[in-house]
């Protein structure tokens, strides 16, 4: 196997990689601060997809700029579905939790089928098979930039629980519940932003992906899946440990096409899950409990 093909899949696989990383950083943020497991994180995503499709075909918005109002609408969505309808939830059983998800991420499904129909859409920008040549090797470009939109997007997100006011008090909800409640935090608006974050991530995800991937409405699930094995290699609840999780998943793809064949690639996926959960149970990243 030359040694310039096995470099140019390895590149292409962390390219893609961080593009996974912020889709599960999303879910890892709901999940580490709120509790609630999005089973619907998929599911938005597409939702995401389809959002950028129907901007470029109606306004040759590039995905790129797309993702920019696409997130504020779904940090808004997130925001209302969260106050209006997961708050409730919080404090009940992790099953009605499950269930409610469950039902949301069904809705979407046949919502996308009804609204699109079941055929596969994509966009197709005028950049979309450039790439940059080092000698032998070769860098995609829209996979180079949406790898700098997930940093960048990431970056922002680090820095805003870091830094800002809002930020720390989300943290707070998160070590501990109850003293958020007695010291006056607001932990339902707090959770409402939670989920209106993490929803935007899965968005700008999401119009990244439309570059690589043609959507459809069964698409969902196959990438609900796909976050969670993400967050669990990582760390549940681990920021950081999101992104790692994305990079060796992508990466873990794109060698299994190379050697194997591309159906394989879910397989390595499964099997690096198995060995984390073996040898390191909380993640790579993750706390001991």
């Amino acid at each position: 196997m030359p040694l310039d093909l096995v470099a140019n899949v390895i590149i292409a696989g962390v390219l893609t990689g961080m593009v996974y990383g912020l889709m599960a950083l999303g879910l890892s943020v709901i999940f580490g601060i709120v509790r609630v497991v999005n089973f619907a994180h998929g599911e938005m995503m597409a939702v995401a997809m389809y959002a950028a499709v129907s901007l470029f075909a109606a306004f040759h918005l590039d995905p790129f700029l797309a993702a920019v109002p696409i997130a504020a609408g779904f940090f808004v969505l997130g925001y209302l579905l969260q106050a209006g309808l997961i708050n409730p939830f919080i404090t009940r059983p992790e099953h009605s939790q499950f269930m409610l998800m469950v039902a949301v991420a069904t809705i979407m499904v046949n919502g996308m089928l009804m609204a699109f129909g079941p055929d596969a859409r994509n966009v197709q920008t005028d950049y979309q098979l450039d790439s940059w040549e080092f000698g032998k090797i070769i860098v995609d470009k829209p996979r180079a930039f949406a790898a700098m939109m997930a940093i960048a997007a990431s970056s922002a997100l680090f820095a805003f629980f870091r830094l800002t006011l809002t930020g720390k008090a989300i943290r707070a909800c998160a070590d501990n519940h109850l003293g958020a409640l007695v010291v006056g935090l607001n932990v339902k608006h707090l959770y409402s932003l939670t989920f209106g974050l993490g929803a935007a991530c899965v968005a700008i995800a999401g119009c990244m992906m439309i570059l690589f991937v043609d959507v459809t409405p069964g698409l969902g699930p196959g990438y609900t899946l796909l976050a969670f094995i993400i967050v669990i290699v990582g760390g549940l609840g681990s920021m950081t440990g999101a992104l790692l999780g994305g990079v060796l998943i992508g990466l873990s793809e794109a060698l299994a096409g190379l050697f194997i064949q591309p159906s394989a690639k879910s397989m390595f996926g499964f099997a690096l899950l198995i060995l984390v959960l073996l040898f390191r149970p909380q993640g790579l990243l993750g706390r001991r409990p």
